[in-house]
């Protein structure tokens, strides 16, 4: 007789005899019993309600287990709710493009760079600056530049562009982080930038609080295309990382 069929015996034997025979049977067979209690005997053994095999306990299954729904999740707050995760880095990038035109000083990560044009600015017109002080603001999840800096306030007319970098470096220490590198790229098919990117980088480092091994500067022309190749304007791309501090 099958395992399964000796159980159901099991569950209906008229007298003790015929029970105590029963289960002489399935303890050959490697099967442990264990007795219920009174309480929880099952009155009908039906088909489904017992998994058994070979050298594993009867379990007894409940209808009200084997129906009861699994418990309600808890209720999670809505993601903008919830506390911002502390990242062990971040990576920002930032873009600025202005007009050149004559009259203006050209200036560049804070340098005066002699040249018969300057950028048509509300402020100094500085792209480098004005790109790294977004790159780290965008690393940062906050307003960019021109969010926290209007040119629609008088206040940042022809203002030295030192104070914006200064203040995203302020907000970058206030959220625990610190300068990893600067990468940046600038654009101009005039004038040659190679001479002034040493003076270039000593400014940066000092106006970051960075060593010099981690502020790259790289000057490209725009092979006479368009009006950055055509001397009309002047652009830079930069990409930084932010290390948790």
């Amino acid at each position: 007789m099958s395992q399964t069929g000796l159980l159901r015996n099991l569950h209906a034997v008229p007298n003790r005899s015929s029970y105590s025979q029963s289960c002489t049977c399935l303890q050959r067979r490697s099967l442990r019993l264990h007795r219920l209690p009174q309480a929880s005997r099952p009155t009908r053994l039906a088909r489904g309600n017992c998994t058994m095999s070979a050298g594993q306990r009867v379990r007894h299954v409940t209808a009200s287990s084997a129906t009861a729904s699994p418990p309600a999740p808890s209720a999670a707050a809505p993601e903008h709710q919830q506390a911002a995760p502390v990242l062990p880095f971040r990576v920002g990038y930032g873009f600025d493009l202005h007009r050149l035109v004559e009259g203006k000083k050209l200036i560049i990560c804070g340098i005066d760079v002699p040249h018969v044009r300057g950028c048509d600015a509300h402020s100094d017109g500085d792209v480098a600056l004005h790109a790294l002080t977004d790159a780290i603001l965008g690393a940062l999840c906050l307003p960019d530049i021109g969010q926290l800096f209007p040119d629609t306030d008088p206040k940042w007319k022809g203002a030295n562009s030192d104070t914006f970098i200064k203040e995203a470096v302020r907000l970058m220490h206030e959220r625990g982080y610190q300068l990893g590198n600067v990468d940046i790229t600038i654009i101009a098919q005039q004038p040659k930038l190679s001479p002034h990117k040493e003076k270039m980088r000593d400014q940066l480092c000092l106006l970051l609080g960075s060593h010099p091994s981690t502020v790259n500067i790289k000057a490209k022309t725009h092979e006479k295309v368009d009006s950055l190749g055509e001397n009309r304007s002047i652009a830079c791309h930069t990409v930084c990382t932010l290390l948790h501090s």
